[in-house]
């Protein structure tokens, strides 16, 4: 019996340890690809971001991104980043190894601050429609233009 109340408090003193203690702390920015709440019997709050290297947001073909995954335990940060998928975005984390169960996060880093660092997503720009279009003659200001020729009607 003593044995096994020793492993349950070693169990729980485990947990609140890997929880509470941060291994490390960082920032990480990129664009925010996913957030989700899953689990089966305990909900998390997971997310993803795209990570891009050196050229700037977005890079050349071929360059694919790195992604990162994370989760998030506070519930003002993850309303926040809800709101913000699809957005360019820094993160601020802390890293907890050896969580002993899913029940508290699918990954290590927990989020505990997010910046939003665009205004919105980025979509291509649309492409002008294709018109065909004839140079403008040399005009004076104020002068009039011709009327362009009427097409030629057709012999019965």
């Amino acid at each position: 019996m003593i044995l096994a109340l020793l492993m349950v408090a070693g169990a729980g003193l485990w947990t609140w340890l890997t929880l509470t203690w941060a291994y490390a702390e960082g920032e990480r920015a990129g664009v925010l690809q996913k957030f989700v709440r899953r689990g089966w019997l305990c909900k998390t709050q997971e997310g993803e971001i795209a990570l891009y290297y050196g050229g700037g947001q977005y890079m050349g073909a071929g360059t694919s991104p790195q992604l990162w995954d994370f989760s998030v335990r506070d519930k003002t940060v993850a309303a926040e980043l809800s709101k913000a998928v699809g957005h360019r975005v820094q993160l601020h984390y802390t890293e907890h190894p050896g969580v002993p169960t899913a029940c508290f996060s699918e990954t290590r880093f927990f989020v505990d601050r997010v910046t939003v660092t665009d205004e919105g997503p980025k979509t291509p720009a649309a492409a002008p429609a294709a018109t065909q279009t004839q140079p403008a003659p040399d005009v004076q200001p104020g002068a009039t233009l011709p009327s362009p020729p009427s097409p030629p009607k057709p012999t019965p």
